[in-house]
């Protein structure tokens, strides 16, 4: 198939871009040094690419990306790097032969583990992005709660989200201190044999951490795209022109085909203006046509993943595979 054959908008995927992606990552963490997050594509044919390069481990953000990488033979060592309110679901998984590692952050988090069935928990620690986590001082007796209610600590973990995407190297490297040095604390307070943390924008950077979770190094997006790593673009979302005026053009690939908490995204067509539910307008860097094809970059890629079904695999105009986004929902 071409892609001029698909149905837009669709998300192609360069074969090539996507294997220097996992062979860059492969040479810099290898093996266990990196738990690829899978919420950046959300697609279990990827993710075996991903253990083909190495990495068996992996991290996931929800439980249903939890059931599926193990549906899928993925789970050797899963982390749902998220709390829950009902560990249910994930101690069905456990019982099928899955290992499941799961964050906790709280003493209600640690209990629903217990009652749903999980045995294994990280305790999450918050470094300095106000989302999950427990302050760094009560991180030991949460881990102590853990472990008189049964549960195996295997160590913690905690996110510098407000770090990753920090476009000056220097300011990166400063503020993953600062918050690596609250996460070792914690750690010599709660033991255990894992320092989790990270993302793509400081994959090179954490030198603390124990494992990194990037993720969205595999595809990269606009966002990522500006710091300057061993990364290529290989994720595009193909859209067809579908109205010229003078002085601008629109595509059919708007909100509903794209993340775009991270801004607008670019296209070498030329330049955004705005996109709407299902229209992108810009101002052409070249005359275009009705039915003409233009690549997309998103600003980020898991949201934009998550809005489609499937990722077309090509080498140039051919598309080689078709791979379904299997671990969407929740």
């Amino acid at each position: 198939m071409n892609v001029r054959e698909l149905q837009t908008p669709a998300l192609l995927v360069d074969s090539a871009g996507l294997e220097h992606n996992l062979a860059a990552m492969a040479a810099a963490l290898p093996g266990e040094r990196l738990r690829p997050h899978v919420k950046a594509h959300k697609c279990t044919a990827l993710a075996k690419r991903q253990a083909a390069a190495g990495h068996r481990t992996f991290t996931c953000a929800t439980i249903g990306e939890v059931e599926g990488m193990a549906a899928a033979g993925l789970g050797e060592d899963l982390l749902l790097a998220n709390e829950v309110a009902d560990a249910s679901r994930l101690g069905r998984v456990v019982a099928d032969g899955a290992r499941v590692t799961l964050a906790v952050d709280s003493e209600a988090t640690i209990d629903a583990a217990k009652a749903g069935g999980v045995t294994e928990v990280l305790v999450d620690v918050n470094v300095g992005l106000p989302r999950c986590g427990c302050a760094p001082d009560d991180a030991g007796r949460l881990a102590d709660h853990a472990r008189h209610h049964g549960l195996t600590v295997r160590g913690v973990m905690g996110y510098e989200g407000h770090v990753v995407g920090l476009e000056d190297r220097t300011k990166r490297l400063e503020r993953t201190a600062e918050s690596m040095e609250l996460l070792v604390k914690a750690h010599a307070d709660v033991g255990g044999d894992l320092i989790s943390a990270g993302g793509t924008g400081t994959f090179d950077i954490n030198t603390w951490a124990t494992e990194i979770q990037a993720g969205s190094y595999a595809l990269m997006d606009t966002a990522y795209g500006k710091l300057g790593l061993p990364f290529v673009q290989a994720l595009t979302v193909l859209a067809t022109v579908i109205s010229v005026s003078p002085g601008w053009a629109v595509a059919d690939c708007g909100l509903k085909a794209l993340g775009m908490d991270h801004g607008n995204p670019t296209t070498d067509a030329g330049d955004v203006w705005f996109c709407s539910d299902e229209h992108l307008t810009f101002k052409p860097s070249q005359p275009l046509e009705v039915g003409d094809r233009i690549r997309v970059i998103p600003a980020h890629v898991d949201p934009t993943v998550a809005y489609h079904d499937a990722l077309y695999v090509t080498d140039g105009d051919e598309v080689v595979e078709k791979w379904p986004v299997d671990l969407r929902g929740w």
